[in-house]
């Protein structure tokens, strides 16, 4: 058996039929499949029964201890040369398998990630914010994209890796936000060759609602600070710019509404001009961006409704780390506090 394909499973039954299916059609089919139920109350067993005979397909089910953890329980199962890690909410095209077999093939890796992209059938919701979590203009391209920031870090959506790797960093970490990117860290500083592999991409549905998205951005913005205290080298200039964003986005909106009042309270004269150039000159710069990614994501979506709603998007993602990194900076840097996340209960709901 070549490849283990790994899934931690926390009440999504649906999504993981849905995942099944598509493992299903892969052209590929040296691959084993390992289910890991991380004590869910809605389980997957059916589902997996459906696809028993479809698939080598093994279903374990065993107590809540968060994602990581799940991950490391099934690659004690799994009998793969190499380990494939996938969410439950993600759908492969028919060809992922052969895109990391032919990848390995010309050019081998001791660990590798994809990227992912939007299903036609997901929710305008759902494309808006796979755009504000994919575009150039909100992340930097940092999670795959071939123009980006900085290096690429694989993330645990779609990530690969070779079994005696895997074993010998000993997994993932016990951290509950950010254990992906704290895995990816080890792999790099063990000097193991980590590479992008852009074709073997897959569908990724996320979060279906902008509160959900909400709380996952914001636990980002803690679990990046919570890696800088572990690995300091590891902050890049990209990593700040959610907070810049917010900070700035902060006082924009605050000249301009001063601003505005200015205009309506002060007489005729140089205050009410004051006041109008201060409303220019700090919606300026809101509205630039907002055309940008109002642009940008209509034509790649194309769909104007989807580009509105990545505006939202994007305010949501950016505001949402940013206000998790500066709660955590001020947290745990100045006040001295330790490791933490936050929606610990409201999460997944």
């Amino acid at each position: 058996m070549k490849y283990s394909i790994i899934v931690p499973v926390y009440n999504r039954p649906n999504e993981v039929d849905e995942l099944l299916e598509s493992l299903t059609i892969q052209t590929l089919k040296n691959f084993e499949v390992v289910i890991v139920e991380d004590g869910s109350k809605i389980t997957c067993k059916d589902v997996c029964d459906k696809y028993s005979e479809k698939l080598d397909l093994k279903y374990f089910i065993k107590e809540n201890s968060g994602p990581g953890q799940s991950r490391n329980y099934g690659a004690e199962k799994a009998n793969g040369e190499y380990l494939i890690i996938l969410d439950s909410d993600v759908v492969l095209p028919e060809n992922y398998i052969k895109a990391v077999e032919d990848e390995i093939n010309d050019n081998d890796a001791d660990a590798f990630g994809g990227p992912d992209r939007a299903h036609d059938s997901f929710t305008d919701t759902q494309k808006a914010i796979s755009y504000s979590m994919t575009s150039f203009f909100t992340t930097g391209g940092i999670r795959g994209g071939k123009k980006k920031l900085d290096k690429f870090y694989p993330r645990s959506f779609n990530m690969g890796i070779k079994r005696d790797v895997y074993s010998k960093l000993k997994g993932f970490s016990d951290m509950r936000f950010g254990e992906d990117i704290d895995f990816s860290i080890r792999i790099f500083k063990s000097g193991y060759k980590c590479r992008l592999f852009p074709d073997a991409w897959v569908w990724h549905k996320r979060r279906t609602d902008f509160n959900k998205f909400w709380r996952q951005v914001f636990n980002s913005g803690i679990a990046r600070i919570n890696l800088y205290k572990k690995y300091p080298e590891s902050l890049k200039l990209v990593h700040l710019l959610p907070m810049v964003f917010t900070v700035g986005m902060i006082f924009l909106f605050t000249l301009c509404i001063s601003g505005i009042i200015t205009m309506l309270t002060a007489d005729e004269g140089k205050w009410q001009t004051a006041g109008y150039v201060m409303t220019l000159c700090a919606a300026l710069p809101i509205i630039l961006y907002c055309l940008l990614i109002l642009a940008d994501s209509t034509k790649a979506n194309k769909s104007i409704k989807v580009g509105l709603l990545s505006i939202v998007a994007a305010y949501v993602q950016l505001t949402g780390y940013g206000c998790g990194f500066i709660n955590s900076w001020w947290k745990r840097c100045i006040r001295g506090k330790d490791e933490f996340s936050a929606y610990k209960k409201t999460f997944y709901k």
